[in-house]
């Protein structure tokens, strides 16, 4: 089952610690803020593999940059 993911650009400080956990999903633009690996432009996705990973990321991220939906 997939779950979607949604990220709030605003909110990140640029902590890092979503590509720490979740690598092959998040990553950063030249300023340090929270971007989709795959998917630079948007600001949600529906994620089927990794969840684990993703899900640490969102329990990590001290901003809650990173939203978690069913």
């Amino acid at each position: 089952m997939s779950q979607l993911c949604k990220i709030i650009p605003e909110r990140c400080i640029a902590c890092g610690l979503c590509a720490v956990y979740a690598p092959n999903i998040f990553d950063y633009d030249e300023e340090g803020i929270v971007l989709f690996a795959q998917e630079p432009e948007a600001h949600q996705q529906f994620i089927q593999d990794e969840q684990a990973a993703v899900l640490k990321a969102y329990q990590k991220c001290p901003v809650r940059a990173i939203v978690l939906e069913k």
